[in-house]
């Protein structure tokens, strides 16, 4: 049987401005959860608080800034070495 909680080799990538460990495998919303990161941007009719909402690419509501790109899909994109991530709601996020 196997572990499912192991996980593959650690590196870094940077979130607003600070340093976080991600793993292989890892997408950018699975690092910004593990971060305790539940919400990173706002819509902009209402200021209501997005982040991973359906998991598979097909909303919106996951969007970030990955090494200057904006519009990447968190949930879908990998996470990889020396990324780095920009949310819309800063250091502060939810």
């Amino acid at each position: 049987m196997s572990d499912v909680s192991r996980k593959g080799d650690s590196f870094t990538v940077r979130v607003d401005g600070n340093e976080v460990t991600a793993y292989d495998g890892d997408s950018v919303a699975a690092v910004l959860v593990r971060n305790g990161r539940v919400s990173w941007r706002r819509t902009r009719h209402g200021d209501r608080p997005r982040g991973l909402f359906c998991g598979i690419g097909a909303c919106q509501d996951c969007l970030v800034t990955v090494d200057g790109v904006p519009g990447v899909r968190a949930c879908v994109a990998p996470a990889g070495p020396g990324a780095d991530i920009a949310t819309s709601a800063g250091a502060g996020g939810e």
